[in-house]
């Protein structure tokens, strides 16, 4: 009994997805290092599960969202794609599964959290397409970018060309069209990436701003947040002040609010508490 306990131990398959809750934030995973964590839809909806849930918890006050191993996440699963064959599904189905699955894309962007994307190595497809929908994408010098959709047939998924025209403008059209692979360099002159770090010292510099924005004033960065979606949106200026005049007075009427106005009153660093 005990061999066929730890043949069933080693047989096991590890988590595609790996969550850790540390001092508030939150880091995702994403665990198929052997296939540079390559999207299927077991990993995409875990992730969707994951973030779903992170969105509505108070005690996540931050999400990190990595990959396992020497990439961050090289797209969807061209092999397993092709290995899949003809569905039975309808087209509407299809679209209708997919949509859902992308929906993790919005919740990285929408959230009233801060996200940050941590990345090395592969940002390929729809990898690069959820790196972009993080408020801040941190690489190391390692990163290889692109959109890489066209080189496999496709056309963008999880909000890809809208995230990517927030970021760089018109550019978006060279970018999405020809998917040049960019270097980390590249990719911070080109405005997509906001911090380029050793490829070492990755994880110490994504946990070292991941801790500070968790231990600042979460609902003021949730209004934030929805002020410049909003303003991504399209709304006019008039109605951006309207909303900034409603999210500024919650804001005030917040404990984290009354402890910063205490804090410069004492002469004092706040001790912000997410409320």
């Amino acid at each position: 009994m005990n061999g066929h306990m730890n043949e069933q131990m080693t047989t096991e398959k590890p988590p595609v997805l790996i969550e850790s809750l540390e001092n508030a934030v939150l880091t995702l995973t994403m665990n198929r290092p052997e296939r540079l964590n390559a999207l299927t839809p077991p990993l995409l909806m875990s992730l969707l599960q994951a973030l779903r849930k992170a969105s509505l918890n108070p005690q996540v006050r931050a999400v990190v969202l990595t990959g396992a191993g020497r990439a961050f996440c090289a797209g969807g699963d061209v092999k397993e794609m092709a290995a899949a064959g003809v569905s039975v599904q309808t087209l509407e189905e299809r679209a209708a599964h997919l949509r859902e699955a992308m929906d993790s894309a919005r919740l990285l962007r929408e959230m009233p959290k801060p996200t940050i994307a941590l990345a090395r190595g592969p940002v390929m497809g729809a990898g690069f397409s959820l790196a972009l929908a993080c408020d801040i994408l941190v690489v190391s010098d390692s990163v290889k970018i692109s959109t890489s959709f066209i080189s496999v047939g496709l056309s963008s998924d999880y909000g890809g060309n809208w995230l990517l025209a927030q970021r760089v403008g018109a550019r978006a059209r060279w970018l999405s069209m020809l998917s040049p692979v960019l270097s980390a360099e590249e990719a911070a002159r080109a405005g997509i990436a906001d911090m380029v770090v050793p490829d070492a010292e990755l994880e110490t510099e994504g946990n070292r701003l991941a801790s500070q924005l968790a231990s600042a004033p979460t609902l003021a960065i949730g209004h934030t947040k929805a002020n410049l979606n909003a303003v991504e949106s399209g709304v006019t200026l008039g109605r951006a002040m309207d909303d900034e005049a409603l999210r500024q007075m919650r804001c005030v009427m917040t404990e984290d609010h009354r402890e910063a106005a205490a804090a410069f009153v004492e002469k004092r660093a706040p001790r912000f508490a997410g409320r």
